[in-house]
């Protein structure tokens, strides 16, 4: 949220103005919100554990993290662009190791045993 207020006074005409790749930083920072979700409550409707699990996790957060932060670093340092196809690339892993924990899980995969009322 502070970047996109950074960002909006600096793109309105008292601000000093903004290099494009700030946008397209905010952009991906927004979307870490789909991080929280995906690792806080589709992960836990696979059946996925041990490496598979900590691979989907991990790629989720190191890839949501480092791709946004690489197109941000690349005003500095344009030689660490190219390390964005690394963190797409984990990204992609993370996801389709998630839909495949997604098709073959059980119907009950994630839920909690619901309660039974009293006679």
């Amino acid at each position: 949220m502070a970047w996109g207020l950074i960002q909006v006074f600096a793109i309105s005409p008292a601000g000093p103005g903004l290099p494009a790749a700030s946008v397209g930083g905010h952009a991906h920072f927004g979307i870490l919100s789909i991080l929280a979700v995906v690792t806080g409550f589709a992960i836990e409707r696979t059946e996925l554990t041990g490496t598979l699990r900590s691979t989907a996790v991990w790629g989720f957060v190191i890839g949501q993290w480092l791709l946004p932060a690489t197109v941000l670093m690349e005003m500095v340092a344009p030689q660490l662009l190219i390390t964005a196809y690394i963190w797409g690339a984990l990204l992609v892993l993370s996801m389709a190791i998630v839909a495949w924990g997604t098709i073959t899980a059980s119907d009950a995969a994630g839920r909690t045993p619901s309660a039974a009322p009293a006679d």
